[in-house]
Parts: C-alpha cells; sequence; structure tokens
C-alpha cells in the first residue's frame, strides 16, 4: 500500500511539472543539446519529488518586528524600474515593499514606459496624486517615502536604474523587478544581519538572500533556491546571488550598471563587486559578503518572463558570459568563458590552472563508480566528509544543475586530486607517500595515483585531513569536468 501511495505521489508532481513554461524549457534544452541529454534532463526532474511549501512569516513574529526600537537603523532605498508593467504586477509590487515589518527605507520608481499609462494606474491605486505647480500639475507621491521618476526615454533597463541611483538616499540600495514581490520581513531580516555583521566587525559590501519561484497569480511558490554562503568559484558558474539583493549606496554608485551587459546587469554588478571585495585583503574580504538563509523574495513567472521560457531572452544569457569573461580579463585570469548544457550556467576553461589562479591549493574532480552506469561516489564534500550529490546517476545535474558547476569545496576527495607544486610537501606530511601522478582518461589532466597509497588507506580521513590543511594555503576548487571513473577500491 505505502508503495502505491508513494507511486501517485510521485505521478502527481511528476504531471504537476508538465506544464507550458516546462514544455517550452525542454523544447528549447532539446535543440541545444540533443536527443540524449534531453532526455537525462526529463527523468531528473520527473523523479524528483520534493515538495516545497512557502511558509511566510507569522503575524505575530511581523508585529514584534514592527514594534522593535532600532538605535541605529540601516536605512534602504529599493530601486525599481518600470516599464509597461502590468496593473496588478505594478500593485502588488509596490504593497510587497508597502507592507514591510521594517520601517526605514524609500522605494523609487523609474518609469521608462513612453506614454503615462503607468503613471495613470499609479494615480488611480492610490500612489500618486496631482499637485499644483507653477500653473500646471504634477505627480507626487501620496506616501513620503515613494518616489516617482518619468524617464525621457526607454534607454535599457540599466540605463534606466542607473537615472534612479541618483534619488537613493539610503545606506544601503535593494533592487526589485517591477513585477516580482518582497516577503513582509525582508528588510527586518536584512537590517538585522548587517547590523550583527557591524557589531562582529564587519561592514557588508552586500548582502542576498534566498529566493522562490511563483506563478502570475501568486497561487503556487516553487522551485526555492538555497544559496551558499558566498562562494567565489560558484559566482564564476552562475549569478546564484540573483534576488533578494542590497548594496552599499556608495559602492554601488560607483560601479552603476553597464548598459552593454543588458540582460545580465545584475550578474555584471555582483562580478564587479566581488572583485572590487576581493582586493581588499583575500579570504577574508569575503566576510563583507554576507547570506540570509532565508526565502524573502518570489520571482514571478509569465511569458514573457526569463524564469518561465528561457528563450525569450536568449540575449541575456550571452551577456552574462560576456560579463564573465570580462570578470576573468580584469581580474587577469587566463580562462575562456564557455556555456555549459544549461542555460544561464558557464564554466571557466582554464588552460592551466595553476597560472591562472594563485588563490588555489588544490582542484578535484568527483569520482564515479563505473563507466557505463555509474554513479558519484566521491569529489566534492562538507567538512565532515559529507558527499555533494553522493549516488547521483551519472549525467543528472543535481540542485540547480549545482553537480556540474564548478564551486569552491571544503574538502576535496584524494581519489580525484591535484596538488599545486608549491603544496605538496604538505600532501607528502599528511597522506605518508610521495605525490605521485597518473592520467587514467585521454585528455585529462592529471591527477594523484592513488595505487601509491598502502592497502586499506581510509580514503576519506586522508581527504580531510588533507583538505584542512590546504585550506590554509588558499581555496580548494571543485572542478566537476575532471572526472575519475573506477569501481571502488
Amino acid at each position: 500500500m505505502q508503495g502505491g501511495l508513494l507511486f501517485y505521489e510521485k505521478l502527481e508532481v511528476s504531471v504537476a511539472k508538465l506544464n507550458k513554461a516546462n514544455l517550452k524549457k525542454t523544447l528549447y534544452y532539446l535543440q541545444r543539446n540533443g536527443l540524449r541529454e534531453t532526455w537525462i534532463s526529463v527523468r531528473e526532474r520527473l523523479t524528483e519529488t520534493d515538495r516545497y511549501f512557502f511558509v511566510p512569516c507569522s503575524e505575530a513574529e511581523l508585529v514584534r518586528q514592527s514594534d522593535r526600537k532600532w538605535e541605529k537603523p540601516i536605512t534602504f532605498s529599493i530601486v525599481v524600474p518600470l516599464y509597461r508593467t502590468p496593473e496588478a504586477y505594478l500593485n502588488r509590487m509596490i504593497t510587497s515593499v508597502m507592507q514591510q515589518s521594517y520601517p526605514h527605507w524609500e522605494l523609487i520608481l523609474a518609469d521608462a514606459t513612453e506614454d503615462h499609462s503607468v503613471e495613470e494606474v499609479l494615480k488611480q491605486q492610490g500612489f500618486l496624486k496631482e499637485q499644483p505647480t507653477d500653473g500646471e500639475t504634477e505627480p507626487v507621491a501620496a506616501d513620503p517615502r515613494l518616489h516617482y521618476v518619468h524617464l525621457k526615454e526607454n534607454a535599457g533597463i540599466a540605463a534606466n536604474t542607473n537615472q534612479a541611483l541618483p534619488y537613493a538616499k539610503g545606506e544601503y540600495i535593494g533592487l526589485l523587478d517591477h513585477d516580482d514581490v518582497l516577503t513582509p520581513d525582508a528588510l527586518y531580516e536584512m537590517a538585522d544581519a548587517i547590523i550583527k555583521a557591524y557589531d562582529r566587525g564587519v561592514k557588508v559590501a552586500f548582502a542576498y538572500s534566498d529566493e522562490d519561484k511563483c506563478d502570475g497569480g501568486e497561487t503556487r511558490y516553487y522551485e526555492p533556491n538555497y544559496k551558499e554562503e558566498f562562494n567565489y568559484d560558484l559566482i564564476l558558474s552562475n549569478n546564484y546571488i540573483c534576488h533578494f539583493l542590497v548594496m552599499e549606496s556608495k559602492l554601488l554608485k560607483s560601479l552603476q550598471f553597464r548598459p552593454e551587459f543588458d540582460g545580465a546587469q545584475d550578474y555584471d554588478l555582483v562580478l564587479r563587486c566581488v572583485a572590487e571585495v576581493l582586493t581588499e585583503g583575500g579570504q577574508t574580504a569575503e566576510k563583507r559578503i554576507l547570506h540570509i538563509p532565508k526565502v524573502l523574495y518570489h520571482w514571478r513567472c509569465h511569458e514573457a518572463s526569463t524564469a518561465a521560457n528561457p528563450n525569450s531572452k536568449k540575449y541575456a544569457y550571452d551577456a552574462g558570459m560576456r560579463a564573465l569573461q570580462d570578470h576573468a580579463d580584469r581580474r587577469y585570469i587566463p580562462a575562456t568563458a564557455t556555456e555549459t548544457r544549461h542555460v544561464g550556467f558557464y564554466r571557466l576553461k582554464y588552460k592551466e590552472v595553476w597560472e591562472a589562479r594563485s588563490d588555489v591549493a588544490a582542484v578535484g574532480g568527483r569520482v564515479l563508480s563505473g563507466k557505463k552506469h555509474g554513479k558519484i561516489i566521491g569529489g566534492r564534500m562538507t567538512a565532515d566528509g559529507t558527499v555533494f550529490y553522493e549516488g547521483l546517476p551519472k549525467g543528472f545535474g543535481g540542485y540547480l544543475h549545482r553537480a556540474e558547476l564548478s564551486q569552491d569545496a571544503e574538502a576535496l576527495d584524494l581519489r580525484c586530486i591535484r596538488i599545486r607544486p608549491e603544496c605538496r610537501e604538505v600532501f607528502e606530511k599528511i597522506v605518508g607517500v610521495p605525490y605521485t601522478e597518473i592520467r587514467r582518461l585521454p585528455k585529462e589532466q592529471p591527477i594523484f595515483n592513488i595505487t601509491t597509497l598502502p592497502e586499506g588507506a581510509d580514503i576519506r580521513t586522508l581527504s580531510l585531513q588533507l583538505s584542512e590543511a590546504l585550506r590554509q594555503r588558499g581555496r580548494l576548487l571543485y572542478l566537476p569536468e575532471y572526472p575519475e571513473e573506477f569501481k571502488p577500491l
């Protein structure tokens, strides 16, 4: 009986995923990657049984947040570029800001719509009112925290947003799309986290939260993006930071958005901000980039949105790859930005990683149990030895495709590891054998030859001990394009 219930639960989840948006994504994926890769991807999605239910902040908690007295409150400017925004989405976006439990904010609407249709909607909804000025009338906000600016022309999302920045008076600027929604506790959680960082002696450069997606009517929330603490190598694969993002006002105004990267202007901005922060002092500087592990942003999916239809903004993904290449060039990283089989996900191809990345002490890949039907048995690990994506079949991408993305690792599997030459004395001291390399696969970079280990060696324990020591010399880089395939020893 239990098996029957499980079958029907899987069937229900699978049917729910066969919507119009997912069918479009599948067809687009088929065009890019062919039938075999598409079948693997579809199979992976249909076998996922995890259910997600967004749990909003309770009314009691929101009241507690609203009643809190702030000794030195953080001020936020929420900047929203508008362009032909549908009335229902516009109202809901503004209302989501107005309903914040945290009071120290302002909302700046930069409207690039050619006519005054959006302005009229704002008047009808009570957000704007007419005020006589020099014998004429001009729209003013009904709430003093709201600022409306009608731009002379639509110059693109980057230029439009830049025109709104001079109006921002807050210490931090938050970025919100015109058809998306903030949770009522979003700014409270941001302010609380930033102030706690101040108390630790850290001035936050930017902070970001988890997010999910919702349908056009906000009747269903799905595909939560539970993000990692700042991971430099992961941001070089995908703009996983995305929403909700607040950045130091001074920093954002100095960097600004670059119109030549429209569609991926937020990715370009984050990469340039990261470059600024990392030049301040290596890994310790990364503390200035703060992750709030809570869903504070609902990314609305509808027919025209990138989230629902990847083909609607192909230019955005091309712009993302150019932004990544620009980042590598500006940081003098000799590497080429390339696409993966998934749109919006990239990879830096290093000709020689030791030359390209002086901050990397070791490189690792994934360990598979066999060539034909192998599963992941090792590779990237947490500090306690938990293997990421363990048991995942070969070819499956995992949660948000992260099994296929480059990322910084806390620990790397000894069976698929390369050590920087300057760090090999550390290897020999901990592992107890000379560091020797072997090529098991054609065209692959050499890796440590595990056959030199004594019989019965505890690979996981040695991997963790070595990784801990190497972390003191630099980050550990997980590059899944370097797999090692063999049956477990």
